[in-house]
Parts: C-alpha cells; structure tokens; sequence
C-alpha cells in the first residue's frame, strides 16, 4: 500500500502542477504571485536625462519604454525622503529583454560626487554582451564615452570570453562582454 500512496501524492503533486502551469500561461496568476521577488529595474541618476537616454538609446540599443515622466509631489518626497522632489523619470527597455528594464532619473537638484570607481562600494556597473567588441567601443567612445582599461580575456583557451570596462557620457561604469576571438580589438 505505501507504494500505493506515494504514486498518489505524485499524481496529485502532477496534477497540481500542471493546473498552476496552465493557469499562470492563461493569466490568471498574477505574475508577483507565482515569485516571491524578482528585480525590477535598474536606475541610474543623470545629469542630463535626455542626453543619458539618447545615448542609451542609440548607442546601447536600449528602446523607449514609456514616455519620459516628471514626478512630484508629496508622495514622490514622502517615498525618497527629498523636500519638494521633482524628478524627471525616463524608462528604457534593454535589448532582447522585457524586465528588468532601466530607469533614468534626473532630478531638480542634484547632490554633485565624482565619477564613481570601479572599486567603489554600491552600483558596480552595467554588463552588455555585444557581438561587435571593437566596434561597441568605438560607438561608445564617440558618442562622449571613454575606456577604462585595455580588453581582457576571461574565457578559456577554446571559449574566449572578452571583456571590457568603459564609461557613458556621466561616468557610470560599463562592461562589455563579447564570446569570441580578440582580432582587431584595441589592448
């Protein structure tokens, strides 16, 4: 009997699963519901949205989420702990993913730091696999972004992994990460 009771409990378990399947496929699961976290979006706080989502825009081939928002109001202050906050607020849709995506903000008033570190505590950076190495680097530098360091080789002898680290046109740190042979790039 017990081999009995466990076919059972696996086909219920079966059967349990496959009606939670199809309900999340048909909707009517809410997707925070069948996660119990998962991230959102990324932020990054800019001098100058516009010109920071352009570059995300034409550069990084990030698109367009919704169009770009002023937020203030007491809620918006009650919610970042800044009196009278006004924040101008720009989503961006990352290539090839739906969620997460990136939020740029720039508000009112700024606290001015400098350019972050590599190093630095907190926000690292933001990692992009391109196809093009040399030319994503030539793109970036162009459009008011800079090279941190030379390309690196975190691969194996027969899986190369290229990686390197740049700035956009803020300063905020970027990787880019290329699977492939290293012609033609810059060192």
């Amino acid at each position: 009997m017990r081999g009995g009771a466990r076919i059972e409990n696996r086909s219920h378990w079966r059967d349990s699963a496959l009606i939670l399947l199809s309900a999340r496929m048909n909707n009517h699961i809410p997707d925070h519901e069948a996660h119990s976290m998962k991230l959102a979006h990324i932020n990054l706080v800019a001098r100058d949205a516009q010109a920071l989502a352009a570059f995300y825009i034409d550069v990084m081939k990030c698109e367009l989420l919704r169009s770009p928002r002023t937020l203030s109001g007491e809620k918006v202050s009650r919610g970042n702990g800044l009196a009278d906050s006004e924040i101008l607020s720009i989503w961006l849709k990352f290539p090839g993913i739906e969620h997460p995506f990136l939020e740029i903000h720039q508000h009112k008033v700024i606290h001015p730091r400098e350019r972050p570190r590599v190093n630095e505590p907190g926000f690292g950076h933001l990692s992009f696999e391109v196809h093009d190495l040399a030319q994503a680097i030539s793109d970036i530098i162009q459009a008011g972004g800079s090279q941190i360091a030379g390309t690196t080789d975190f691969g194996t002898p027969g899986k190369p992994r290229l990686i390197v680290y740049l700035r956009d046109p803020e300063g905020n740190v970027l990787e880019l990460e290329q699977s492939g042979s290293a012609q033609g790039l810059p060192q």
